[in-house]
């Protein structure tokens, strides 16, 4: 039996279903958090052969402990992920250090996680990036700004999301980001892009090929998102556009991706744009190492009449999976703020789309800065019909 190393299984609350499939498929799955036990979800205490609770994940010394102790107790680690951006580094840190060989080590980090390095591995397969600058201070800032204009987007090369991201339109707002900056972190400056974020969104098996693809497609910027505090709106494509289906793959084997979930996120322009392309093609934006986050991949399930934890599962398990797309809808995400005036009440909704709705609640006051506070996920077999959805949703009074 193989030994698996979830860190963080109960964050966020759907990744419980990772462990679910990985015990149906044979695995030992042991599970390290700063959860007491008893808070646990039932469904992820019956998934688990073992847990280990630390008083923090951000103590790296109590995880590396909590791995030697469940090595200790359960043999060799074959596995060790969380699927979680925010612990990409973590895991291959402990990885490295338990001689874990089955991810990403941390050798391997710069390429993954560092917004300039990764358009050096976008280039390398043919995809054209945006012109980029480190800052380091005034003057070189507005040397790059001379040769690509006003507006730019300035945000941590190492980051996660689109926290600390801005949009900067003039010197004046130039120089109070730079007087507001956080210390100690390295910013990518980029020329600004015109257009809308699609994604590829695949998981790969031990060959590097892939056994699942799909994608989705974010007409409103995050970064906007965040820091206007509107509504949040995405969807899962009904069928993958096959330049999408190409540039993933090139970029996938640029990259190396071998056994992993994956989220890569390119500009469809909007505009023709002197150097990129021109309007509606494809360029690079970032690589994430993990499932698209949030409520993602149960949105993918429900698009695709699939089961993406068992993909998963089963590439970990059997490097294959025998789990196909079925019928296949859009499926349309809708993120409503509070304090909005809107049109439509949740039950007047609920009456209009209840045969249509999946999911609908509240969102986690830690992710609710990228996706709204009441959330609806619904499926709809045309485009027509999705957008129709989306104005009912969102228009206010």
């Amino acid at each position: 039996m193989k030994n698996f190393i979830f860190i963080s299984p109960n964050f966020p609350t759907n990744y419980w279903l990772f462990c679910r499939e990985l015990k149906a498929d044979g695995m030992n799955v042991l599970g390290i958090g700063d959860e007491p036990y008893d808070q646990l979800s039932q469904g992820l205490k019956d998934s688990l052969t073992e847990y280990y609770k630390v008083d923090s994940l951000e103590n790296y010394d109590a995880v590396y402990r909590a791995v030697a102790f469940l090595i200790f107790k359960h043999g060799p680690i074959d596995w060790l992920e969380s699927n979680n951006e925010y612990w990409l580094e973590r895991d291959a840190k402990l990885r490295t250090a338990f001689h874990i060989t089955s991810g990403f080590q941390v050798d391997d980090i710069p390429r993954i996680k560092y917004k300039s390095r990764m358009k050096e591995y976008y280039r390398k397969a043919g995809i054209p990036v945006a012109r980029y600058h480190l800052v380091e201070g005034l003057e070189d800032s507005k040397e790059f700004i001379a040769q690509v204009g006003y507006p730019v987007v300035v945000k941590p090369d190492n980051g996660v999301g689109a926290s600390d991201t801005h949009a900067l339109h003039n010197e004046e707002e130039l120089v109070r980001f730079l007087e507001q900056k956080q210390p100690g972190v390295t910013y990518i400056m980029e020329e600004f892009v015109y257009a809308e974020v699609n994604s590829y969104d695949a998981i790969y098996d031990a060959q590097g090929e892939p056994m699942f693809e799909t994608g989705n497609v974010t007409p409103m910027s995050i970064m906007d998102i965040v820091n206007d505090n509107d509504n949040s709106i995405y969807y899962i494509l009904k069928e993958l556009p096959d330049d999408t289906r190409a540039i993933g793959r090139a970029a996938a084997k640029s990259f190396g991706v071998k056994s992993r979930f994956i989220h890569f996120e390119f500009f469809r322009l909007t505009q023709d744009q002197e150097g990129l392309g021109k309007k509606g093609q494809l360029v690079g934006l970032e690589v994430n190492m993990r499932p698209c986050g949030g409520f993602t991949p149960d949105m993918i399930n429900f698009a695709h009449s699939t089961n993406v934890y068992k993909i998963w599962a089963d590439m970990v398990a059997f490097n294959g999976s025998e789990l196909k797309k079925n019928v296949q809808y859009y499926c349309a995400y809708a993120g409503r703020r509070e304090g909005k005036n809107f049109v439509y009440s949740h039950e007047e909704l609920m009456a209009k789309y209840g045969a249509c709705m999946k999911m609908a609640g509240e969102i986690p006051q830690v992710l609710s800065a990228a996706m709204g506070n009441h959330m609806y996920v619904a499926v709809f077999p045309t485009q027509e019909e999705m957008e129709q959805f989306y104005q009912d949703m969102l228009i206010c009074k």
